[in-house]
Order: structure tokens, then C-alpha cells, then sequence
């Protein structure tokens, strides 16, 4: 078959994106030109909104995904039009069958028939002759089905019984290869369908493994209806022994009427035929049918499943991507730990890393006075504003002796620095990497932690880049989801969140750099290459210098990179350089510098867009340009804000019903959002929970690095379970029980996160770890005397 026949018959891919995004046909045409010509989707959102009539990135990063799957569906529909065409079988009623086909599914449904297949018993009946007996059958119910199949016996067919058996055979394959049949009784599956879960064993429900999973061990829920996080539940469950899965479409004998129609069998009729005919439909249910609708509810089910949990983790990692930077200031990173000590590193304005040790507050050594002046030395040495501490392993302990440090700073008088909690979440991933060691090659894998954590609280975005987005730790079940499907995804979220904040052409990191639209790993090595050997960019002209980085590549990436104090104003803006002659235009009619025109919002919002748009640029581009003067590179995310910890409050068996508490929100999943209150274990704020409104969605209230005040409403010491509410008016009741929202497997709450782990509990060998008083702190929060001559030799002091 040719393409023309196609796209005489169907409707164009154009028209079918159009018709599903409910936007014009020609805007859909002009993105799919540009994606094709290697177009990113964040430069066709910022810089062609006349070409697409503004579509925006959710609008393209769909169109791009359904581009694919329907070139990939037309692919495949030419490819089985000419197999059947080649057998010598393509009718005009198949051909239009086909091309009706609006999924693969259906395609492969249609196929199925022809589909070239190893023998079956149904052929091998064919072949001996057995065809005409189950057509009388099926044609004539009158017939004694013993006598009609005498007149079959031959060589390979030795008995009436065994030719029966053949006839029924091609019968049952007749109905499973009906590709209407097929998809109706899949839908219906769907539809009234339910899936039942058990132990997996009377033993196996013994295990302690299989004790995270008992909230299933009696469980069914309509196939519709069963949230992502359930499902994903039950089939890691299933996968790990614990659990049993049991699909049931409901009433049998709905899906038999529904096969003897399609065979056009009467199951009520009082002939000869009719019981062998009964006893054909039941088991073309229950041994072909049933089985595949089955499978394909599994299939879709996790299909669903995934692409919810991929959506919720693209949209928390997002948040966290986007979260506010703490900004250019020398910040001393803490990678707490116990008996390893905490490790301790100091990184000046721009990330550099000037200073590294490591100290033993906690037990087993207990150096906590030797600790705060090694810390008070290295903030004075260094002029140290911010202190980021990790939320691992003592984390609580050593977030303590910060503040008592900063106290006896302030009681010195002398300007102390600020604390905040930094999510290790992927750091150990980064640590161990190949281009942790090439960025930082004479650091311990140990001390890199400590780098990344002083860092993350700097710039977030900037970091986490060069960790793999699924170890960052804010999925829901990440690792129980399809590595390529999640990959893509939040590559695109990582994308997106870059080059809506812009990259600073001189200071990025390669991976960084290669986030940035049209840069490749390769490129973004090349410029760092390029700029460590020729000094600092001063125009984004100069780009075009380094190799490989041609007019294309330029053109997708110019706008998005920054260059600070350079030879034009207009680089360290958003504004792409193919609009400069726009902005020319502007201060030409408006009789002003540049350096007078930025900045100056009374004189800009005068301006009328429509006065400036010519036949390339039009109103929407010349509005974003005179948007960008106002602010000229202007950061999208929120100002910087940090939660405090109540004192005292250090793990799970410390939390009272009733407490008002302040935290952080780790992660939002679909059922509810967690928020961690400084306990090693985050508690589960439950979408119920969230305001005095009915929310479908917890990121209607909340998103990932949020800052919010929550009540304990229930506290299970013994599975490490804390449940949490944003109404503050709310009466805490204990809970009874627990529900399957909770994750059914130890906790969504429990991140491991250090690898971004998923949903291993973070307590874990931690949680009877004796903290507080026992950890070598002092109670008093004024300094002894040997801390107070610490603090003058560091420098501090009247």
C-alpha cells in the first residue's frame, strides 16, 4: 500500500491533532514543521507564538507526544495493509476497517486473523478437514452433533469425539480472532470489572516482607476506579510474593451471550446442537476470551496507573526544580551522620568549593564543644550567610548544633548566619558519579555530599541537574514504572523548568549548559571547553566561535542563556537576538537610551505592542519583548523561605496528637501531600485533610519545597505512620486502622533520601537512635567559656 491510499482514506495526523487539542489545523501544521526541522518545544513556546498562535509548552510537549504514537499508528496500519494485501486476503470492508483504526490496539485486533502465527490446533483442524463440520454446527443446530461428525473420520481424524473437538477449536479461535467481539468484550471487562487481592500464600502472609502489604490482604476495587498508587501497590506486591491478583469481569454469562450473538448461536434453543454448542461458548470464554480481556485490563490498568504516577512526579519535580534559590552567597553545607561524623564543606558565592573537614558532634565521639569552633572558624574565615543542612541520618541532631552555634554567634554579637533543611535526595547518586569526580576530582566521594547539599540551598535548579531526575526522590512508586515512558517525561520537566529560568552562559555546569534548548551533551562541553580556554563570554555574538555551534543551534539556544555585564544590556535578558532590531525600533520612536528604556515599567506600559509588530514579529513576540525590558532576565521562582523545626521534637514517638507544626512538603502524590516536620519520617497530609473544600487534585494546595503549618491528627509509633492536616481547626482524632491510601507498602512517606529510593521507610535503622541530650548537646543556649574564646578566635565577638 502507498501513502496516498492512506491519506485519501483517513484523516491527515494534522487534522486528527487538531481535532484532539481543539485548536486550529494550520497552527497544528506549522508546530509539526518546526518540531520537524528540530525545533525544541521550549524555543516554538517562547519565540514562534505567531507561527503556532500561541500554543503553550503543555499544548506542545502534547502535540509532540500524540505526533509521535500517530505516525507511529499509521506506520504500522501501512505495514498490515500490505501483509494481508500479500496473502491475497485484503477486501475493501477490511481496508476500511483499517483505516478507521483510531489505536494500535484496534489495528492489532483487525490483524489478528492474518496475523502470520505458529500452528495452532484450530489449524491443524483445518487441515483435516474439519472446517465443514463446524460450519454445519453453527448453521444448523438441528443436527446430532455425533452423527455430523462421522462423516469426517479420515487418516487424522480417528474418531466423532476427536473431530468434535477439532470443529470446536476452529469455532473457539473464529470468536477470539473477531476483532469486533474481541473489543467489545475488552471494553465490558473494563467497564464492570474488578481486581480482588490475597496473600499469596497462607505462608508467605506470615513474612515480615509481606506484613507492608496486609492493607490488601483482603481487597477489591472496580478496575475504573483504582487509583495510581493502589495499583502500583498491589503489582509490586504481586511481584514481591505478598500478594495474589485476581481480575473479574463480573457475570460470565453476559461475555457467553455476547459470543454466541457473534456466532449467531441461539443458547436458549431446545435442538440437538444446543448443548455442545453451549459448552463451545463457555469455553471460548474462560479459555481464550476471558483471558485476554484479562491481560489487556492488567496492561491497561498499569498503563494508567503509570501515567498518573509519571504525571504526579513530573509535576512535584517540577516544583522542586523550580524552587526558590537562596541566591550568591557563601554557604557551608552539613552532611550529618552519626558515627561517620558529619561532613562539612564551604562554597563561596559562585559554587566554588573553598573549604572542607569533617567534625564528630554525635555519639560515639560526642566533640561537640570542637565541632561548633570548627564551624565558627570556617564561617569566619569565610564569611559564611547561609548553613545548609541535610535531612538524612542526624539530621535533627545536627540541625541543633547549628542553631546553638548561631545563637552563641548572636550572643557575640555578631551578624549570624541563616539555617535552612536541604533534601539529600539523589545526593549519594551525585557523589559517586563520573562527573562528580571530574568536577570535583580531589574530594572524597563523602565531602562531595556536603558540596551538593551547600549547593542545592544556592540554586536548586542548577544542582539537581546533573542527578538522573528519577533519583531526585519526589515519584510516586518511580521504580515500579517504565524506565523509557518516565525518562522522557522528566527530561521534558527538566527541560521546560531550565530554560524558563535561563542559564548564566558564563558560571553553567555542562550538565546545565546541556539542559539549555538545542544544546547537546556534546555542545555544552564544547562551550565550557571553549570558555575556559578563551575567558568569560561577552556577547552572545561570541557563541557562534565555539565548535560545532553553528546558526541552529544558536538560533534554539541564544535566548535562553544569560551573559551578565557584557556588551549588550539586552544579553543578559530574554529577549532572543533575532528581536534585537525590535527593541532598536523602540528606543528609535521612543527617543531613549537602552540603559534609560530597562527597567522604567511608567514608559513601557505606554508602549503599545501593536505599534512595533511588523510581518516577522508580531504582537504576541513584541509583547513578551517589552515584558522582558520591565525585568530584564527576571527569575520565575518564589523568594527564598525556610521552615523551622520545633525544639524538641526529633523523632516519631515525640509528635503528640494536637501539635501545630511547621514543615516542608517532600512530595505530592494523588491520594494527599507529605510534609516533613523534623522527625526522619514525613507525615502524610491526606487530600481530605487539605482545606474546608472537596480537592481532586493536593496540587490545588500544595507543591513540592512549600513551607506550611500542619496539626497532628494521628501518631502510629509502631509503623512510623504520622497523620497531619492543613486545617488548623481541625479536632485531631486517632485513626483506627489504617486505609489503602497510605501507600500499602511501608509508607509513600518513607523517601529514602539519599538515592531517591521511592518508598523505602526513612527511619529505618535510625529510629531508635537516641538523640536530644544523649547526642552530646548541651541544653544551655549561652556559651560556655572555652566556646566563647573559640568564638573570639574565630573572630567573632564586641
Amino acid at each position: 500500500m502507498t501513502q496516498s491510499v492512506t491519506v485519501g482514506t483517513i484523516k491527515s495526523v494534522t487534522a486528527r491533532l487538531a481535532e484532539e487539542l481543539a485548536v486550529g489545523e494550520g497552527q497544528v501544521a506549522a508546530t509539526v514543521a518546526l518540531l520537524d526541522e528540530g525545533a525544541t518545544v521550549p524555543f516554538i513556546a517562547r519565540y514562534r507564538k505567531e507561527v503556532t498562535g500561541s500554543l503553550d509548552d503543555g499544548q506542545l510537549r502534547t502535540l509532540e507526544e500524540r505526533l509521535g504514537y500517530l505516525r507511529e499508528l499509521d506506520q504500522r496500519r501501512e505495514a498490515v495493509l500490505a501483509s494481508i494485501q500479500e496473502q491475497g486476503k485484503l477486501t475493501d470492508e477490511l481496508r476500511a476497517a483499517l483505516m478507521a483504526a483510531e489505536t494500535k490496539a484496534r489495528v492489532e485486533d483487525i490483524y489478528l486473523p492474518y496475523k502470520p502465527k505458529r500452528r495452532t490446533k484450530a489449524q491443524i483442524a483445518k487441515e483435516a478437514g474439519l472446517e465443514p463440520l463446524a460450519e454445519r454446527l453453527l448453521a444448523d443446530p438441528t443436527l446430532v452433533p455425533d452423527e455430523a461428525a462421522g462423516e469426517f473420520l479420515n487418516d487424522d481424524v480417528a474418531d466423532a469425539p476427536a473431530a468434535l473437538e477439532g470443529a470446536r477449536h476452529i469455532i473457539i479461535e473464529r470468536a477470539s480472532e473477531d476483532a469486533e467481539l474481541v473489543g467489545a468484550t475488552r471494553e465490558k471487562f473494563w467497564a464492570d470489572g474488578s481486581l480482588r487481592t490475597g496473600p499469596w500464600s497462607e505462608e508467605a502472609a506470615k513474612s515480615p516482607a509481606a506484613q507492608k502489604f496486609r492493607d490488601y490482604f483482603e481487597f477489591s476495587e472496580p478496575l475504573e476506579n483504582m487509583p495510581s498508587h493502589r495499583v502500583l501497590a498491589v503489582l509490586r506486591g504481586e511481584k514481591e510474593q505478598a500478594l495474589s491478583l485476581n481480575f473479574d469481569g463480573g457475570d460470565d454469562e453476559l461475555y457467553q451471550a455476547m459470543i454466541a450473538q457473534s456466532l449467531g448461536i441461539d443458547m436458549a434453543a431446545k435442538t440437538p446442537a444446543t448443548p455442545w454448542l453451549a459448552t463451545t461458548v463457555r469455553l471460548a470464554w474462560r479459555a481464550k476470551l476471558m483471558i485476554s480481556a484479562a491481560v489487556d485490563a492488567r496492561i491497561r490498568l498499569r498503563q494508567r496507573a503509570e501515567e498518573e504516577a509519571v504525571a504526579v512526579f513530573a509535576r512535584n519535580l517540577k516544583d522542586l526544580l523550580l524552587a526558590a534559590p537562596a541566591g550568591t552567597r557563601a554557604t557551608l553545607g552539613l552532611d550529618p551522620g552519626f558515627r561517620t561524623g558529619v561532613k562539612v564543606a564551604v562554597v563561596d558565592s559562585t559554587g566554588k568549593v573553598v573549604d572542607t573537614c569533617a567534625i564528630f558532634p554525635h555519639q560515639p565521639q560526642k566533640q561537640w564543644d570542637q565541632a561548633k569552633a570548627i564551624l565558627a572558624a570556617l564561617i569566619a574565615r569565610h564569611n559564611v550567610e547561609l548553613i545548609a543542612v541535610g535531612n538524612g541520618t542526624a539530621s535533627r541532631e545536627t540541625d541543633a548544633l547549628a542553631n546553638e552555634l548561631i545563637a552563641d554567634i548572636r550572643s557575640a554579637g555578631a551578624k549570624a548566619p541563616v539555617t535552612a533543611m536541604v533534601s539529600e535526595a539523589g545526593a549519594s547518586v551525585y557523589s559517586a558519579s563520573e562527573y562528580a569526580a571530574r568536577e570535583m576530582p580531589n574530594l572524597d566521594v563523602t565531602l562531595r555530599g556536603a558540596v551538593s547539599i551547600a549547593r542545592r540551598l544556592q540554586d536548586p535548579l542548577a544542582e539537581l541537574v546533573k542527578i538522573d531526575p528519577k533519583s531526585i526522590g519526589v515519584g510516586q512508586y518511580q521504580h515500579d514504572v517504565t524506565p523509557g515512558s518516565l525518562a522522557r517525561s522528566l527530561n521534558a520537566v527538566v527541560e521546560d523548568a531550565v530554560n524558563a529560568v535561563g542559564v548564566d552562559l558564563n558560571t553553567a555546569s555542562v550538565p546545565l549548559l546541556a539542559r539549555v534548548s538545542g544544546v547537546t551533551e556534546s555542545l555544552a562541553e564544547a562551550i565550557v571547553a571553549h570558555r575556559e580556554s578563551t575567558g568569560a563570554f561577552r556577547s552572545r555574538k561570541a557563541l557562534l566561535d565555539v565548535p560545532r555551534l553553528g546558526p541552529k543551534a544558536f538560533e534554539q539556544c541564544a535566548g535562553f542563556l544569560r551573559i551578565r555585564d557584557g556588551e549588550d544590556p539586552l544579553d543578559a535578558s530574554g529577549v532572543h537576538p533575532e528581536s534585537y532590531p525590535v527593541v532598536r525600533r523602540i528606543l528609535d520612536r521612543s527617543n531613549v537610551t537602552l540603559a534609560e528604556l530597562i527597567g522604567d515599567e511608567r514608559t513601557l506600559r505606554t508602549l503599545k505592542p501593536a505599534d512595533f509588530a511588523d510581518e516577522r514579529f508580531g504582537v504576541p513576540t513584541v509583547t513578551d519583548i517589552l515584558a522582558e525590558l520591565e525585568k530584564p532576565g527576571r527569575d520565575p521562582r518564589p523568594a527564598f523561605s525556610t521552615a523551622t523545626f520545633a525544639a524538641g521534637i526529633e523523632k516519631v514517638g515525640d509528635l503528640k496528637v494536637g501539635m501545630v507544626l511547621e514543615g516542608v512538603v517532600t512530595n505530592v502524590a494523588a491520594f494527599g501531600a507529605f510534609v516533613d516536620v523534623g522527625v526522619h519520617q514525613d507525615g502524610l497530609v491526606h487530600v481530605s485533610a487539605m482545606a474546608d473544600r472537596f480537592i481532586s487534585d493536593p496540587h490545588e494546595v500544595v507543591k513540592s519545597g512549600q513551607v506550611v503549618k500542619v496539626k497532628v491528627v494521628d501518631v502510629d509509633v509502631e509503623r512510623q505512620r504520622i497523620g497531619l492536616t492543613l486545617r488548623l481547626n481541625d479536632t485531631p482524632q486517632r485513626e483506627q486502622g489504617s486505609r489503602p491510601d497510605r501507600g500499602g507498602q511501608g509508607g509513600q512517606g518513607g523517601q529514602n533520601r539519599r538515592d531517591g529510593g521511592g518508598n523505602q521507610g526513612r527511619g529505618g535503622d535510625r529510629r531508635n537512635q537516641n538523640r536530644g541530650k544523649n547526642s552530646g548537646r548541651r541544653e544551655s543556649n549561652q556559651p560556655t567559656g572555652s566556646m566563647a574564646d573559640a568564638l573570639r578566635n574565630a573572630g567573632f565577638g564586641r
